[in-house]
């Protein structure tokens, strides 16, 4: 399901096999067990800089696993599978948001609605402008929105344009495109190209050994609302360096 490998300084979490990845209960917790690992790590080490996750195959992950909502029978059980994995999801992106170090996704496959959203939780997005696409579907497949993913869009996302191309025409964006509209950090040319950039970049952003609660209180601080519908509540530290 998933792997923790150390690349030097950074950790690199991998969404392991061929599959679309997607987000089912099972999943989920193997992506929070896998980053309780990465805190576990960061806390005992003084070397680690980063997180890089990144994922194998064609999709980085294609969304919520609708097959296994399906799977329950009814509709009105279907419903509840769906609306359980999105409350699910929650804690996902909170553990994203309270890592103490910097954090990237290194997009090398398709990332649709809430694989996009799992990119999103990031601090960066480096993408493979090759292959893949960023997607948000639930326009196209009959679904609305949960608050948070609208909050996290109005936050994380500047641009009218860019939030009015993604949510109401469910376009299809690709890494240059990502780019301009300022969603993906930068573009890269293949797999391995995109993931060494990731890799390069954590280096970069923990060369200076900064202090980890402090970075992630800022971050924070900076989705005000996102952390208010994800049950975040901001602290102050004091660590001064002087």
């Amino acid at each position: 399901m998933c792997t923790v490998e150390n690349r030097g300084s950074i950790l690199v979490l991998r969404l392991t096999g061929i599959g679309e990845h997607r987000l089912n209960p099972t999943l989920i917790d193997s992506l929070r067990s896998a980053l309780y690992q990465v805190k576990s790590q960061a806390s005992s080490s003084a070397g680690i800089s980063a997180l890089v996750t990144t994922a194998d195959g064609k999709f980085f992950s294609n969304g919520l696993d609708l097959a296994w909502a399906k799977s329950s029978g009814s509709r009105s059980s279907m419903m509840e599978r769906l609306q359980h994995m999105l409350e699910y999801f929650k804690p996902l992106l909170a553990d994203l948001l309270t890592l103490s170090m910097p954090t990237i996704a290194a997009v090398t496959g398709h990332a649709a609605a809430a694989g996009f959203m799992l990119a999103l939780g990031h601090d960066y997005v480096l993408m493979r402008r090759d292959k893949g696409f960023l997607y948000m579907s639930e326009l196209d497949i009959g679904l609305t929105f949960p608050e948070y993913v609208t909050v996290a869009f109005r936050e994380k996302v500047a641009s009218p344009e860019a939030r009015r191309n993604l949510l109401l025409r469910s376009a299809k964006i690709k890494a240059d495109e990502a780019v301009k509209m300022g969603i993906v950090y930068s573009a890269h040319d293949g797999e391995e190209a995109t993931l060494e950039a990731a890799i390069r970049l954590g280096e970069q952003l923990g060369a200076r050994k900064r202090n980890g609660e402090i970075y992630a209180e800022i971050r924070k601080s900076l989705f005000p609302e996102l952390c208010k519908h994800l049950g975040l509540v901001g602290r102050s530290i004091v660590a001064p360096r002087l």
